[in-house]
């Protein structure tokens, strides 16, 4: 082969070869550049099966438009009931489809919530107001449903970028850029440092990216230009939510709202207020090591089933124990409801709707003394509901591997 054409060939090549590490080189973008919220939708060319997935979960459905989508509406409209003043055509938004379902209407640019929500287990409708005394806003706000914009008092949670000014939003729902922060560098400059993975961040900031929508707080500024917002303005994941938000606070001994006097959460999306104070959030434990919010076929998103998530860090051959077996730890047959992990440790003594309670996050045993004490519900009569502490204290003096100090004194 000539000289002349073995150069030209390695020319080529060589160009060819300059491209393809050109294409590899990880881009980074230039300093200062300007972050924007983008949508989910820009995250699903990249990340196909979690887009999918996270599609599926409830995070991703629970606001729904009932033109768009006609099945989200669960509630019976078909038999007359005094409390339900409106029709199926009012509703511009539902809220909510696993415990209760709320019907938002739109006036002008705000949203508002009909006084009316759908028990979705008892399924019956129930009265919704939130009376003064119990929600810490309400008593800023007119005694009526259609003077209280759900911008101020729900949106900034079920919703990216919610702008105050504009009341407008990116998208409805809790999206990808929720968790990971504006994602628009990340489309343009597709490398780890132009989105905020929660898994990377600080202990503190990566359960914030939770407990800004899983907590009971207030603003540590409020009013906002004379306007009193129930969710944390201005947070954005990455950022210390304590900069923005204070926890509900609780008395000790004394029953709220918002808490029993052991200082347990007493009403649902309080999982957060729960988590800080356990040893689970001491130890180390981050919320993302039970739950994956990108989707999964598991109950609550967990990443294992059942028992499985906590039987990971838990069991007789790991230092957390238990020792020995379900059996000699719970003192209930292996295969009952009393041997379920979230029976004792996770109690569903939260209020949510109607007589439908969620589940503590202190994972904290509450004694029958405590239900003597201080009236905070435990679970052994929680599930044996025909029994009194008293039965529950002596049955736990006689459990072998418990100590009666810790249970039932």
């Amino acid at each position: 082969m000539p000289l002349w054409s073995v150069s030209r060939w390695s020319l080529v090549l060589l160009a060819f070869v300059t491209v393809s590490l050109a294409a590899c080189v990880r881009r980074e973008p230039p300093p200062n550049a300007e972050k924007r919220f983008v949508g989910s939708e820009k995250c699903a060319s990249c990340h196909q099966d979690v887009y999918n997935r996270w599609k599926d979960t409830l995070m991703a459905k629970v606001i729904q438009d009932p033109a768009k989508h006609p099945e989200a509406i669960v509630a019976d409209f078909s038999t007359p009931n005094p409390l339900v003043t409106f029709r199926k055509e009012d509703i511009a938004f539902t809220y909510g489809s696993k415990w209760k379902q709320r019907y938002f209407t739109k006036r002008g640019d705000d949203y508002y919530v009909f006084p009316a929500q759908w028990d979705v287990r008892a399924k019956t409708w129930r009265r919704y107001f939130v009376e003064n005394g119990t929600d810490w806003w309400a008593v800023h706000y007119p005694p009526d449903q259609m003077q209280r914009p759900t911008g101020p008092l729900c949106d900034g949670c079920h919703s990216v970028n919610y702008d105050i000014k504009t009341k407008t939003v990116t998208e409805w729902n809790v999206g990808c850029e929720k968790c990971h922060g504006p994602g628009s560098l990340h489309v343009d400059f597709p490398v780890a440092s132009t989105i905020v993975n929660p898994t990377k961040l600080d202990a503190v900031r990566a359960d914030d990216v939770c407990l800004q929508c899983h907590s009971q707080g207030q603003p540590r500024t409020k009013p906002l230009d004379g306007v009193y917002y129930d969710w944390p303005v201005g947070f954005k994941p990455g950022d210390r939510l304590s900069d923005v938000w204070a926890l509900e606070e609780h008395d000790l001994g004394k029953e709220t709202f918002t808490h029993w006097p052991d200082g347990t959460a007493h009403k649902n999306r309080m999982q957060g207020n729960d988590y800080v104070q356990s040893q689970m959030s001491l130890k180390g434990v981050r919320c993302y090591a039970c739950h994956d919010v990108h989707g999964t076929p598991n109950e609550a998103d967990l990443r294992v089933s059942g028992d499985g998530v906590c039987l990971q860090c838990h069991g007789p051959q790991v230092q957390p124990g238990p020792r020995g077996t379900i059996e000699q730890h719970t003192q209930h047959k292996a295969t009952s409801t009393g041997s379920r992990c979230v029976a004792c440790h996770m109690p569903a003594i939260e209020r949510t709707v109607g007589n439908v309670n969620v589940r503590s996050h202190t994972f904290k045993f509450i004694s029958p003394v405590t239900t003597k004490r201080l009236g905070v519900p435990n679970p052994c009569t929680t599930c044996h509901t025909d029994r009194m502490p008293d039965w529950a204290i002596d049955a736990l003096k006689r459990w072998p591997t418990t100590s009666p100090w810790r249970v039932a004194e």
